[in-house]
């Protein structure tokens, strides 16, 4: 199969995904007339999130301006295993859209909530606290296995992690705002996947 194949997936479910995020989380900040500004979290925090999002989304782009750029960290996928990499971008897109669409205006680039914000159960917040970085993440391991790079899905997997690390500090500031009405929901989803049992992911 022709590598400009995968290239142009890639790239449609990559800066759809980009302006998907980008329209609702500009449309948050206009409809609210707030900006949270991210210094919020910490100075330590915010220079990790900025090196590590540099990196994490400077990478896919070089695979989508020069494939050669990547060769480095080429896996040598089979060809089905790239196209379920296609499927799973298009699925998370879907994801995407679903989610923000669900906070609406309740959407934040740090671990603060907004002034305005009322607590969203409704569509994947039904079953999952935090599919944003669930989903985010699983977009850029689908765009590793579309790319055969295993570095772009390892940047996933360590976004994934990162996030995780600050999401106690955004319960915490959400508990803080809805107070039972917050742990009341957190008994009945699951943190990253919808509830199973006692799990609480």
């Amino acid at each position: 199969m022709n590598e400009n194949i995968f290239r142009l997936f890639a790239g449609l479910i990559f800066f759809t995904a980009i302006g998907i995020s980008g329209y609702f989380r500009r449309k948050a900040d206009r409809d609210t007339g707030e900006t949270i500004p991210r210094e919020v979290d910490g100075s330590l925090t915010m220079t990790a999130i900025k090196i590590g999002g540099l990196i994490l989304w400077f990478s896919p782009l070089a695979y989508l301006i020069n494939p050669n750029w990547m060769k480095w960290s080429e896996i040598g996928l089979a060809e089905l295993v790239r196209w379920l990499g296609v499927v799973a971008g298009i699925l998370c897109v879907f994801g995407i859209y679903w989610l923000f669409s669900s906070i609406g205006s309740g959407i934040s680039p740090t671990s603060a909530t907004r002034q305005q914000h009322r607590l969203v159960t409704s569509g994947p917040y039904r079953w999952v606290r935090h599919p944003l970085y669930t989903v985010g993440a699983s977009l850029f391991i689908s765009f590793g296995m579309m790319a055969d790079n295993w570095f772009i899905a390892l940047l996933g997997l360590l976004s994934f992690i990162g996030m995780a690390l600050r999401t106690p500090k955004e319960e915490a500031n959400l508990i803080e705002k809805f107070g039972d009405e917050y742990r009341e929901y957190m008994k009945r989803t699951g943190r990253f996947l919808p509830r199973i049992g006692k799990s609480s992911l």
